[in-house]
């Protein structure tokens, strides 16, 4: 097989094992999450009522789980949403526990809190301030929101079938290559023996010079040559 039709095999192939993961193209995928910024302004009674907007969205509150999605968010806050300064987290304190929570349940194995000095954290929502990065202890209770960043996991079921999808495409190129290499060493061996005249397909006289003969015969003069 020419290389250049190998090439465009593999490029489609892996096109094709490229499935695109998150609900549309207005969302962004990172670390196997995917984001969306709703630029909509909520009138606010409570956190709950920011929080709905996402998950009419099939998705929760924003979660941020170590400096790498911190930083993704920042940058693309303040490159493609153009948010506003500061930003809700999907986080609530949990008196009981005397601890700051993600509503999507997941672990709170992260912060960037800035130093601040709150006392009573009753009512007290969590904000990341786009010009730093840093973390920000607030009141919850604010008239309205200017935007909701929702983030949603993706599948476990469609991360697996990408990965089968590329799994599958690798195969299929690597028996495409070993079955081309293979029907040129049937090809060069059919031609060598029918030129020997161990293989007979045709009762016709044939000259061992013909030009698919006298190639094989030239490259073995040739051969011979070198050991002389």
């Amino acid at each position: 097989m020419p290389h250049a039709a190998l090439s465009t095999l593999l490029l489609l192939s892996l096109a094709t094992a490229t499935v695109a993961d998150c609900p549309s193209s207005t969302w962004v995928q990172f670390q196997g999450s995917c984001y969306i910024f709703l630029q909509v302004t909520t009138n606010v009674e409570s956190i709950e009522d920011v929080r709905n907007q996402c998950t009419d969205h099939g998705a929760d509150m924003i979660s941020i789980h170590n400096e790498e999605e911190n930083a993704f968010i920042l940058d693309t806050l303040q490159k493609q949403w153009k948010g506003p300064d500061d930003l809700l987290l999907g986080m609530f304190y949990d008196t009981d526990d005397a601890s700051f929570k993600w509503f999507d349940n997941s672990n709170m194995t992260f912060d960037k809190w800035a130093d601040q000095d709150v006392e009573d954290l009753v009512d007290t929502c969590g904000f990341l301030y786009t010009k730093t990065g840093e973390w920000k202890k607030g009141n919850c209770e604010l008239s309205s929101v200017e935007g909701a960043l929702c983030k949603a996991a993706i599948p476990y079921d469609k991360k697996y079938l990408s990965d089968n999808h590329i799994l599958i495409s690798t195969l299929v190129i690597a028996s495409t290559v070993i079955l081309t290499v293979l029907g040129a060493i049937i090809w060069f061996l059919y031609k060598r023996n029918a030129c020997s005249g161990f293989l007979t397909f045709s009762t016709a006289p044939q000259s061992p010079y013909d030009d698919g003969c006298a190639l094989v015969v030239a490259d073995d003069d040739e051969y011979a040559v070198q050991l002389d």
